[in-house]
């Protein structure tokens, strides 16, 4: 089958297209053969290194497929299932691909197969973060940045729908107007204005909730700066560099913060959290409280552009590859 490989971590070249073979599956495992893939901000942590992984490896952890083959002792799914998934083990980005039965979620009639494949991680993610992480009401005031982006997509709307005043971040003119589409009810251009004293003006000081900050380096401090007594500082990605030192005294201790640095295998530890978040997720997307719109797809081959597109922040929603 063909697979995208890396040998060692680096830019988006050293993503190498290779013939690999694949293996049986395990009593609980089963052959999957990907017909989407999803593309997210971990699959680059994965290739630069930031978040290491053992090498050679593949690399992608979301994808939806059709499952070929089963193992002797699998009892959840049988071949001819549509599943999804977006968790270890890394190598999504692949023809085929073996995952333990209890990572796999069965996905509903009218969700496509592209859509699944990019809302399953992205999906679960806006799950926990309004659901779990910080359990969002009505007239909570919540700042999100990178509000035109995969995830933004779905968080916003969602957040929008739950009854939440949303007022998102962005890094160009042209994806102020995505932004608002995503259900910002407030868009701030933060290349061109001061994001902290635009949410003021907007809340007034110290007004804000809740923030989810997915950018890291670059919006911590400001972000912090928006947040009310006792709100809550959400950060839960690094598209700008790894925040990896907080002044307690100063970010945390001045106004009581809650800080908090979730990822997806908190909220997944059992299985029956991760079948309850996807349901939620699959759900609210049927229901329209958000929708999915695939701003791009690629090929295997074309994987490096991918990362190149997505690391340079020309998405403006989610994108996919296909195998």
């Amino acid at each position: 089958m063909k697979s995208i490989q890396i040998n060692k971590f680096g830019g988006p070249e050293v993503l190498k297209i290779k013939d690999v073979e694949i293996a049986k599956p395990g009593s609980k495992e089963v052959l999957i053969k990907n017909l989407s893939i999803g593309l997210n901000f971990i699959d680059i942590y994965h290739r630069t290194g930031l978040y290491p992984i053992p090498l050679p490896s593949g690399i992608g952890l979301e994808a939806c497929g059709i499952i070929e083959e089963i193992g002797s002792e699998v009892s959840l799914f049988k071949v001819g299932d549509r599943v999804t998934h977006a968790s270890m083990p890394i190598g999504a980005y692949s023809e085929k691909q073996i995952i333990p039965e209890e990572k796999l979620i069965s996905v509903p009639d009218g969700v496509s197969n592209e859509v699944a494949s990019c809302i399953t991680l992205k999906g679960i993610t806006a799950e926990y973060l309004l659901h779990r992480t910080y359990l969002l009401k009505k007239g909570d005031k919540i700042l999100y940045h990178a509000a035109a982006g995969g995830l933004g997509q779905i968080l916003c709307s969602w957040a929008n729908a739950l009854g939440a005043e949303v007022i998102g971040t962005v890094g160009s003119k042209a994806k102020e107007e995505i932004a608002k589409k995503n259900g910002c009810h407030h868009v701030i251009n933060y290349s061109e204005k001061n994001f902290v004293e635009e949410v003021e003006k907007i809340v007034g000081k110290n007004g804000i909730d809740v923030v989810y900050d997915g950018v890291g380096i670059k919006t911590f401090k400001g972000s912090i700066e928006t947040l009310k007594i006792r709100g809550m500082m959400v950060a839960f990605g690094n598209a700008s560099g790894y925040v990896d030192t907080i002044d307690v005294k100063k970010d945390i201790n001045a106004k009581g913060l809650f800080f908090t640095r979730p990822s997806i295998a908190h909220y997944t530890v059992k299985r029956e959290e991760l079948v309850e978040s996807a349901k939620k997720v699959f759900e609210a997307l049927l229901s329209k409280k958000f929708e999915i719109k695939v701003s791009k797809k690629y090929s295997l081959i074309e994987a490096a552009q991918a990362h190149t597109d997505l690391e340079s922040r020309l998405l403006t929603g989610p994108a996919v590859i296909i195998p």
